[in-house]
């Protein structure tokens, strides 16, 4: 089954681009197709291999902060490849 994840990352802190910055960066070394905009990250793939992946950089990413929120949207589709009409 395909997946979209829509994430955002809100560390409470003043520090907060560092963290972020840091599970981006692993969310882009899973060789998962990663899309990204000034306020989320989305990611699309096999359930199984996505939820993994999430599992393990979000447990990091929260463990990196002292307090933070981690928002999850799940769609079940592939739609990485999303045209927004005009």
């Amino acid at each position: 089954m395909k997946i979209s994840v829509e994430l955002t990352f809100s560390p409470l802190q003043d520090d907060f681009e560092k963290p972020i910055q840091h599970f981006i960066r692993k969310l882009r070394a899973s060789g998962l197709i990663i899309k990204e905009n000034p306020l989320s990250t989305q990611v699309y793939g096999d359930y199984t291999q996505v939820m993994s992946l999430l599992t393990t950089e979000i447990e990091e990413a929260l463990e990196l902060v002292e307090h933070g929120l981690m928002y999850v949207k799940i769609v079940k589709s592939d739609r990485h490849d999303y045209v927004p009409f005009s």
